[in-house]
């Protein structure tokens, strides 16, 4: 089966350009540029003309609640919103029923995801104070990297020995992606928050007690001990303009990503400490969401390079569970399916061009984790391809809304971008608002 994709704008490795790709099978066959259609016969054509056409999207931080949490979301449910957003391979994060913090737990995802996902998948290990002996038996060809949470935010999965953590950071076969979060200094500011407004403080001050103090000190330390051991440290959702300090941009283009790298969230790129008073606890998320100038300041690094993955974090709560305050309020809020339209909005305002937000969502995380033949558009590679449109206005409504929860801290909003199409390993898994929902994508493999 050959599919001939023509008319629209090829945005890849730093260029765009009028093209064509050519799929055979699952891989991308050929790359033309220009309007020239080539001589090589085709069984289907998708006319992209208007439309640009990128690498599909690689999401390095998802929580897709399964298993054990599943009222408010599943692979299932979430793979579905991930294709309709043009997002066609995710990692999925360990926090969930049971932690995946086992070998059994880890196989138990895997073969999870081979029957339930629309996309392409894949899955972190989750570090304890006393699980690293297993890193040893971990296939660094099937998994991403490891989890480290070294703040108060993920169910029992803190790791707050000092001889644990030294530990992790010198035995981790591979990255080490850290919440870096100072339970100490969070939970001092929590009483003091208390003391003065109540048991259960409002979100607005979310920020205060998850402070951009808390966040600079655990990620000083993670950068220190990935340092000192020389180990590979991507700092999850950084969240302040402080961290930002820690982190040392390569040197060109063209030289490796350094060992030490950062990832910003789509939520945290978007909304700043203003939006509590329209959306509430509809956008509480740990680490917070911090001041404009933090928030300027993170998207001014995404073009200088102090930043290098963008994510999502998507985590669904019901939305039962994010009433209350900063004590009782569930923190996370689902983003897969809007992340790409909305950071193209940032693109639309001059935050970055598109061809940036390319590398940062697709070329840099599959840089990054040594995923093998995606996250570009070359020949021999997969073909996961999202195709969007510019320039038809949308409201998001609720029967729209893919994920399991059934909200979206967006709701309401007009967006002038629409994601039109999905092609997982050279599948149309997403098209006219359907998800394809027969249909299961692969195992992300790794290069290492």
């Amino acid at each position: 089966m050959r599919t001939l994709i023509e008319g629209g704008t090829i945005v890849n490795e730093g260029r765009a350009f009028v093209g064509t790709i050519i799929v055979e099978g699952k891989d991308i066959l050929t790359i033309t540029e220009g309007s020239h259609r080539p001589e090589v016969p085709v069984d289907h054509v998708i006319d992209a003309s208007g439309c640009f056409v990128v690498p599909g999207i690689i999401d390095d931080h998802v929580h897709f609640r399964e298993p054990g949490l599943t009222a408010k979301a599943d692979i299932d449910t979430e793979s579905q919103a991930a294709a309709a957003g043009g997002v066609t391979s995710f990692m999925d994060m360990p926090n969930t029923v049971p932690q995946t913090t086992t070998l059994e737990a880890l196989d138990e995802k895997f073969r999870l995801a081979a029957a339930k996902s629309h996309v392409n998948y894949s899955f972190f290990f989750g570090a304890t104070n006393d699980n690293s002996d297993l890193f040893a038996r971990l296939d660094a060809h099937r998994i991403p990297g490891i989890k480290l949470f070294m703040g108060s935010s993920t169910g029992n999965m803190l790791v707050d020995r000092r001889e644990a953590l030294e530990r992790i950071f010198q035995t981790a076969p591979m990255p080490i992606m850290a919440h870096c979060e100072d339970t100490t200094i969070i939970s001092r500011n929590m009483a003091a928050a208390q003391q003065r407004y109540g048991d259960d403080p409002a979100v607005s001050h979310h920020p205060e007690i998850r402070s951009a103090e808390a966040c600079y000190e655990s990620t000083r330390l993670a950068v220190e001990l990935a340092r000192r051991h020389h180990a590979r440290l991507h700092v999850a959702h950084v969240s302040t303009a402080r961290e930002l300090s820690l982190f040392t941009p390569p040197a060109d283009a063209d030289a490796p990503l350094p060992a030490i790298t950062a990832e910003a969230t789509v939520s945290h790129l978007y909304f700043s400490d203003r939006d509590y008073a329209t959306l509430g606890t509809r956008i509480k998320c740990n680490p917070a969401i911090k001041s404009e100038d933090d928030r300027d300041a993170l998207q001014q690094a995404l073009s200088d390079g102090r930043i290098t993955v963008i994510g999502t974090d998507h985590a669904p709560h019901l939305l039962a569970q994010k009433e209350g305050g900063c004590q009782r309020a569930a923190s996370g809020m689902p983003m897969v399916q809007f992340s790409l339209v909305t950071m193209l909005e940032l693109v639309d305002r001059g935050v970055l061009t598109i061809e940036r937000l390319v590398e940062l969502m697709c070329h840099n995380p599959a840089r990054l984790f040594g995923i093998s033949r995606r996250g570009f558009l070359r020949p021999g590679y997969r073909a996961d391809i999202a195709i969007v449109r510019p320039g038809r206005l949308w409201t998001l409504t609720a029967d729209r809304i893919l994920s399991k929860c059934g909200w979206s801290p967006l709701q309401g909003h007009t967006f002038r971008w629409q994601v039109v199409r999905t092609l997982c390993n050279g599948h149309t898994v997403y098209h006219n608002s359907h998800v394809d929902t027969e249909y299961i994508g692969e195992p992300l493999k790794y290069t290492r």
